[in-house]
């Protein structure tokens, strides 16, 4: 094929190579340096070209209702120095020649197309490496699109997921709409490729809403001991202080409810967040988790139970809607707690 065999031709094209700086193995020389700029296996490169080229072969006799049996053995032989190739059919040790005519033109797209994607992997793969540093952290991303199984979500250069199960019960979020996820990890999937995993639902979700919030919890001057969360519904944050005379509560609420409110506002609107003391002594620790309820006395705590009661008018603030309330406080306190009415 020469000079201007198809393949390399679409090459030079694509990255506009001057043909008279490069060397007379041009194909070779334009392969790496493509591989050289976008750190991309030259191999990696060719094994894929041979392979789309095989599908194309496929896809074009088809196209010419030539039915090629599942079976046939098919290889190309790809020249490297030149980029010239032949689709050969192995049978035993036979090897028949069984490119088609004119098959250039489609070969030629064909390695544009492989290029393309693999420049495409290669830059995922480096924006990949930034995301590994930033896992376990909040950052903000598009809702570029949804289905009832996930949400693609543009992030940096890139694009993650956010499963269904990742993200707040019943909020629904409008396309091109700015968010904070919480990055959870980066998995491969069944091809090997890198997935971004986002998350909204998990309770490390607000912990990293409050670090981002709260100056006192971003340097640990004030620390979130404790979770309980029940996403779109409620929250419990258990907090604590590490240096005298600095209230949790209060930094984590901020002044006139600043702080609080600004977690809230990347929040759906059902989803309330309670903040409250830790405490070492469990009394005192229950007595907290089932706020907004007051008045509450611990009657007895025995094996994984703690018993306490209400006033009649706070029973229905301890029990919450559902059972919400105590269920959370529960969570809070590792213990299953059985409200009682207060009879006094």
């Amino acid at each position: 094929m020469g000079l201007e065999n198809p393949i390399f031709y679409i090459i030079k094209r694509r990255f506009k190579m001057d043909l008279k700086k490069l060397p007379k193995t041009e194909f070779a020389a334009a392969v790496a340096q493509i591989a050289g700029e976008r750190n991309i296996d030259v191999q990696s490169i060719l094994d894929s070209i041979e392979f789309g080229l095989i599908s194309a072969y496929k896809r074009d006799q088809k196209e010419h209702d030539i039915d090629v049996p599942e079976d046939v053995n098919l290889k190309v032989e790809l020249a490297p120095e030149s980029g010239s190739f032949k689709v050969l059919q192995v049978d035993g040790d036979k090897e028949i020649d069984v490119t088609p005519p004119g098959f250039g033109r489609i070969a030629a797209q064909t390695a544009k197309q492989v290029i393309d994607q693999k420049i495409h992997e290669a830059e995922k793969e480096t924006v990949i490496v930034e995301f590994q540093k930033k896992i376990g952290g909040l950052v903000p991303g598009i809702v570029i699109r949804s289905d009832s199984y996930k949400m693609i979500v543009g992030v940096g250069k890139t694009e993650a997921i956010c499963p269904k199960d990742e993200q707040i019960k019943n909020e629904v979020i409008q396309l091109g709409t700015r968010k904070w996820f919480l990055l959870k990890a980066i998995l491969k999937d069944e091809m090997g490729k890198s997935e971004i995993i986002l998350s909204r639902r998990d309770p490390e979700f607000i912990k990293q809403l409050f670090v981002r919030e709260v100056p006192e919890v971003a340097n640990k001057t004030v620390n979130i001991e404790k979770i309980a969360r029940s996403s779109g519904e409620r929250t419990k944050v258990a907090v604590s202080s590490s240096q005298a005379g600095v209230d949790p509560v209060g930094s984590c609420i901020g002044q006139k409810g600043s702080r609080i409110q600004a977690i809230l506002n990347e929040l759906p609107t059902s989803e309330k967040v309670d903040v409250i003391a830790f405490s070492k002594n469990i009394n005192n620790f229950i007595i907290q988790a089932l706020s907004p309820a007051q008045d509450i006395k611990v009657i007895s705590i025995s094996e994984k139970v703690a018993t306490v009661s209400v006033p009649e008018n706070q029973l229905a603030l301890a029990i919450g809607g559902g059972g919400e309330n105590v269920r959370l406080a529960g969570q809070l306190v590792d213990l299953e707690i059985k409200i009682t009415q207060n009879q006094e």
